[in-house]
């Protein structure tokens, strides 16, 4: 059935079923399986967005062979996604909190926050291990990717790597005071199995954005877990588009679309349940991956031309020491060095990077002294 705005009507896309929890009675919602019927509406503009949303991320796939140090670019650069779906839980976690805390150093936030965030990194690189050594994306490989995110954080009480047995809600402080209550134990596991052959079986002739997106809803309504459900439904996208071979690695951090536009996402999962109203949240979903993407890109740039900047500093230092180890006609004054190192075109251009100090330049000849020569970090803006 059309709506006045075009979108189908579809109804609501499960029932409710009255179920005791905590000695009340509430209506838990059974979700039906994928795929929409009827199918999803796929017309020009939505394939103007799977277009744009397809192409940003080809972009950003092709930085995953970043030029300079392709391993410092992507540790701190995967940390990304961790940082904000954490955030979007209450942590005050920063990346430069979380770095620190990799570098067991104390970070400026409380320790339970970090840990969780490391958590999700942690979480995130053994579902994408798995599945690279040809391990299926399937709930038990769900369920490791949960136990790995609570274990030895807060949450680590409530069953990592197991489905609830339990009837959860979500919102209000008891269950008849509830937004929402996802469908009673006994109905979980067969959802669950449902979504897993969707994820595995449907005909590869859906666009795997679509196939992505659809999945995520279905797994914030069953809400499976007692915690973590939020991050690991965000994970699965992550782990679906690396599974579908849309990305190398999970450079994509699609929590910054949901923490932005919190209010509009959960609306958004709302009217598909009531409504059948696929066709929004698909538009959504297509939007913030494009814009997401697109800004991932333009920052990679940014600090590819950093790195290729340090790179150049680094080689002219080479060069100076080569020349003086052949014998110069002179000895190199303090000038010569650092003018080698770097040039006051460089510095205009570079704003971020300071001139590398002298006593952390290239050797004890040049210091005068016996001290180990030290390295200056790379200095870079933040990842925005």
């Amino acid at each position: 059935m059309l709506r006045k705005d075009g979108r189908l009507n579809r109804g609501r896309t499960g029932d409710f079923r009255t179920t005791t929890t905590a000695g009340e009675h509430v209506g838990a919602f059974v979700l039906r399986p994928l795929p929409p019927d009827p199918p999803l509406n796929i017309d020009d503009a939505r394939l103007v967005l799977l277009e744009r949303a397809t192409s940003a991320c080809t972009r950003l796939d092709g930085m995953t062979t970043h030029p300079g140090d392709p391993g410092m670019f992507l540790h701190s650069y995967i940390r990304r996604e961790p940082v904000l779906s954490s955030q979007i839980e209450g942590t005050q976690s920063s990346l430069s909190d979380l770095l620190l805390h990799e570098l067991d150093e104390t970070p400026g936030t409380p320790i339970d926050d970090v840990r969780e965030v490391s958590n999700y990194v942690r979480a995130l690189e053994h579902g994408m291990r798995r599945i690279k050594e040809g391990f299926p994306l399937s709930n038990q490989l769900l369920r490791e990717v949960h136990g790995e995110l609570l274990s030895g954080s807060r949450g680590g009480e409530k069953s990592p790597g197991e489905s609830r047995r339990t009837q959860n809600w979500i919102g209000g402080t008891r269950p008849r005071d509830a937004a929402f209550v996802p469908p009673p134990p006994t109905e979980l596991q067969d959802a669950l199995g449902k979504l897993e052959s969707f994820i595995q079986e449907h005909p590869r002739t859906m666009p795997t954005f679509l196939r992505a997106a659809m999945p995520h809803v279905q797994f914030e309504t069953m809400h499976p877990f007692l915690d973590g459900n939020g991050r690991v439904g965000r994970l699965l996208i992550a782990l679906m588009l690396h599974n579908e071979g849309v990305l190398q690695e999970p450079l994509l951090y699609i929590s910054l679309c949901l923490k932005k536009n919190r209010s509009r996402y959960y609306e958004l999962l709302d009217q598909v349940r009531l409504e059948g109203d696929w066709e929004a949240w698909i538009d959504f979903f297509l939007e913030g991956v494009a814009e997401t993407a697109e800004s991932a890109v333009q920052t990679a740039r940014r600090l590819s031309d950093l790195f290729k900047a340090d790179a150049g500093a680094r080689s002219r230092v080479g060069a100076w020491q080569c020349a003086r180890a052949a014998g110069p006609s002179r000895a190199p004054t303090p000038t010569d060095r650092d003018r080698a190192i770097s040039r006051p075109r460089d510095a205009a251009q570079h704003p971020h990077r300071r001139q590398v100090p002298a006593e952390m330049d290239c050797c004890r000849h040049c210091r005068g002294d016996d001290r180990p020569r030290q390295r200056t970090p790379l200095r870079v803006p933040p990842l925005s």
